[in-house]
């Protein structure tokens, strides 16, 4: 039986998770739901993107993705399925699986078919009514073509790939997590290690960071407070000692974040 799980901005004092499971599992009582998480700030989808981004390779094929994030509920954004790297994303055509697709070759449809929905539908909450219908019905083995019409068009937000302009490298934040880590959204393809043993640093709101370690507690004789570190979902970090990296950068999301490689 396909997993099933779920992302959302809905936190846990309400009633809302509940109520998606429940419809869940009242279709079908075998299912087995994971949550990946339900504290994304509220109608942040850039955070979402990049938590399912983090989180779905972890699971395997077939597994059914439920993310909403949605603040055009009820509004004219269609309700969208898309089949990538082997798994399917149900959710808001509001970009949310942007960072998912462009990592795969995505088979988007747009949920049409209203007989797999829970009546009435409410215009303020299509998580329960039908985003997890059509995950139950996934996962009872109906197809997407039973489920909707194909697509091509639909919202993407801006690639993760840093900008590379006369010889410039140019990143930028794309999370901070509890613990104050800058995620960027550099890979290993973008600054290899050559260019790390070449002299690369980086520059984020002016200050600079030139120490690269392999682990958070790793010691080191220059005694620097920041430090990047390749994290766990593949991008460069900028970390802290102990601290919060974001707070000693007064960074926030979307700051830039300037790769310069030569010998200092």
């Amino acid at each position: 039986m396909p997993l099933i799980t779920l992302l959302t901005d809905f936190g846990t004092a309400d009633y809302f998770v509940a109520a998606v499971k429940g419809v869940i599992l009242s279709a079908n009582p075998e299912a087995r739901i994971v949550d990946i998480t339900h504290d994304i700030p509220p109608h942040d989808i850039e955070s979402a993107a990049f938590t399912l981004l983090a989180a779905h390779s972890t699971f395997p094929p077939g597994t059914i993705h439920v993310a909403v994030v949605d603040p055009g509920v009820g509004s004219e954004r269609r309700p969208l399925l898309i089949n990538v790297n082997d798994q399917f994303f149900v959710g808001p055509d509001n970009g949310v699986f942007s960072y998912v697709c462009d990592g795969g070759a995505p088979d988007a449809f747009q949920l049409t078919n209203e007989k797999s929905w829970r009546h009435p539908v409410s215009a303020t909450f299509h998580g329960r009514d039908i985003f997890a219908p059509v995950a139950a019905a996934l996962s009872l083995g109906a197809k997407p073509g039973d489920l909707g019409t194909r697509t091509t068009d639909f919202v993407r937000l801006a690639p993760l790939c840093p900008l590379v302009s006369d010889s410039k490298l140019e990143a930028r934040i794309i999370h901070i997590d509890r613990f104050g880590n800058c995620v960027t959204n550099l890979t290993q393809d973008d600054l290899t290690a050559e260019m790390i043993a070449a002299g690369a640093s980086l520059r984020i709101n002016g200050k600079l960071v030139k120490s690269f370690r392999r682990y958070f507690a790793e010691a080191t004789d220059s005694g620097e407070k920041l430090f990047a570190i390749w994290g766990s979902a593949g991008f460069l970090e900028i970390a802290a000692t102990d601290q919060s990296a974001a707070k000693l950068l007064k960074a926030q999301r979307g700051d830039a974040v300037l790769v310069s490689v030569q010998p200092l």
